[in-house]
């Protein structure tokens, strides 16, 4: 990767969260971008903030990291903990990997390098999603995707338009389904009937959203904003 690993780093004591944010700033291929000793704040404030990693330690008071990283959906983990007992719980979670402490930085720079290149696979490899049409199964590949809107026919079945303005016909599948196989934080819903890529945003406003593509009589593409799915699309967008 030729940019940094942005990072968030969580530990409840303070002389340890201080030791990490420390070696972490002293490793070329980081960035720290907030760092927390309370996993109730991180939680309230992780979807404003943009990042890739987390840097966390397991045993917390109250809430502890493995509950943490179940919170945060398509972000990189990185244990830190004293106890090694933790690492099966780590490892369930699709940790990056698992580092005891007291943390040495040569020991936490491995586990940054593991990061780096997960996350320039992830990069090269390209997202398609397999779906039923009413064509048969098709493979879409979702940089192509402009937006998913219900069908007018059969609210069951959805609406893929991509684009190129190709429309595709997904038959009997939900939203939650398709969310769930479209990468988190390039798609949200805006209302029941939508979800949009978010590069496709030109301009949005309190209850609107503006496409930069257009439809047939050369009108961009609006779509409404609901209130139950306002919040989560303007953290995303202003990511």
């Amino acid at each position: 990767m030729n940019t940094k690993i942005r990072c968030l780093l969580l530990d409840d004591e303070l002389p340890g969260l201080a030791y990490l944010k420390m070696i972490c700033e002293q490793m070329d291929e980081l960035e720290v971008v907030r760092a927390f000793n309370s996993p109730e704040v991180l939680l309230n404030e992780w979807q404003s903030l943009d990042f890739d990693l987390l840097i966390t330690d397991i045993e917390m008071p109250g809430m502890n990291g493995l509950q943490v990283a179940d919170a945060i959906k398509g972000k990189a983990i990185i244990f830190t903990t004293a106890y090694k007992n933790f690492a099966v719980d780590a490892f369930d979670r699709d940790a990056v990997d698992y580092v005891v402490k007291p943390v040495k930085q040569e020991r936490l720079l491995q586990a940054v390098q593991k990061v780096a290149a997960r996350l320039a696979k992830t990069e090269k490899a390209p997202k398609q999603i397999q779906l039923n049409t009413d064509r048969g199964k098709a493979l879409i590949s979702t940089a192509k995707i402009f937006c998913v809107i219900t069908s007018d026919i059969d609210s069951r079945d959805k609406i893929i338009i991509l684009s190129d303005k190709t429309k595709v016909i997904v038959k009997n599948c939900s939203f939650e389904k398709l969310l769930e196989m479209l990468p988190e934080d390039e798609f949200s819903r805006i209302n029941k009937k939508a979800v949009i890529a978010l590069k496709h945003v030109q301009f949005y406003a309190h209850d609107e959203i503006t496409a930069d593509m257009l439809l047939p009589d050369g009108r961009h593409y609006t779509f409404p904003l609901s209130e139950i799915y306002r919040s989560d699309f303007t953290a995303k967008v202003k990511k």
